[in-house]
C-alpha cells in the first residue's frame, strides 16, 4: 500500500486561506435590522445596522471567498453574486441571511465555475438601497 504524506505546512496554509475566507464572512455577519419606512417602495423594511467593525471596511480592498451565483441577465457579464454558501445553500435558496451574499462587479469577466473562488475588491456597505445587496465589491478581480 502507497501512503501520500501531506506536509504539514501545506495543511497549515490550506486551513488558515480557508480560516481567512471565513472570518470575512464572519466578521460581515455582525449586522442588526431595524424596521423602517422606505420612502421609494412606502413600505416597512428592515435596514442593516452595521457594527463598527463592519463599517470599518466600507472603502477598503477585501479580499473573500466564495461561490459564485450567475445573474449576467440582470446586470452583463461582469456582475455576480458572491455567497458565503454552496448555491444550494446560499441565502436566495433559504437557510441564510441576506448577509451571506454580495454583489461582484468585476474590471474584467470571471468564467463561472461551481467551485469556491477568492475575489478582491473595493467593499462599499449599503445601509439605506432596499433594492440592492447589503455588500457590494467594486473593481473585483479573481486571484488566488
Amino acid at each position: 500500500m502507497m501512503r501520500t504524506i501531506i506536509p504539514f505546512a501545506l495543511v497549515l496554509l490550506a486551513f488558515n486561506t480557508q480560516a481567512q475566507g471565513e472570518s470575512m464572512w464572519r466578521t460581515l455577519s455582525k449586522v442588526t435590522y431595524e424596521v423602517r419606512l422606505d420612502e421609494v417602495t412606502k413600505f416597512d423594511l428592515e435596514f442593516p445596522i452595521f457594527s463598527d467593525e463592519v463599517k470599518a471596511l466600507d472603502g477598503k480592498e477585501i479580499t473573500i471567498e466564495g461561490w459564485m451565483i450567475p445573474l449576467e441577465e440582470l446586470k452583463g457579464k461582469s456582475y455576480f453574486v458572491l455567497s458565503a454558501l454552496p448555491f444550494a445553500n446560499c441565502f436566495f435558496c433559504g437557510g441564510a441571511g441576506p448577509e451571506t451574499v454580495m454583489e461582484v462587479y468585476c474590471k474584467k469577466h470571471i468564467d463561472f465555475t461551481e467551485k469556491r473562488i477568492k475575489v478582491k475588491g473595493t467593499l462599499t456597505v449599503n445601509a439605506d438601497d432596499p433594492l440592492r445587496l447589503m455588500y457590494i465589491l467594486n473593481e473585483a478581480r479573481q486571484v488566488d
